[in-house]
């Protein structure tokens, strides 16, 4: 008696199963790591636009000191966005982007932009 085999056996679809839930998972892995590094991207890029129209109102003004995210964009550059100004003195400042759950910051004017507070 000749027996008919048609179809998978229920191992085989598990073991389907498991390997579309592996790719799954590397795939969403690299979707987030995709995603803060362009957040991380963004928020650079944000204090790089601002550096030269700080750095205008400081040879405007001979000081950093009451500067204000609102005159640089009146005055210097509307395209400021996404920035805080933390402080500001007569040698220098520090602000600050946030973009997702992660945080830049520049204590300038010579500091570069990395994640760590300004202190």
């Amino acid at each position: 008696m000749e027996r008919s085999e048609e179809g998978f056996t229920l191992v085989e679809l598990l073991v389907v199963l498991i390997v579309i839930a592996i790719l799954v998972l590397v795939a969403v892995g690299f979707h987030q790591l995709a995603r803060e590094r362009a957040n991380d991207a963004v928020a650079q890029s944000n204090i790089r636009v601002a550096v030269p129209a700080i750095e205008v109102y400081r040879a405007d003004t001979g000081t950093y000191a009451g500067m204000t995210l609102a005159g640089l964009q009146t005055v210097y550059s509307p395209g400021i966005t996404g920035i805080e100004i933390l402080d500001a003195d007569l040698n220098g400042y520090c602000v600050r982007s946030v973009v997702g759950d992660r945080s830049w910051h520049k204590l300038g004017p010579n500091g570069s932009i990395t994640t760590t507070p300004c202190v």
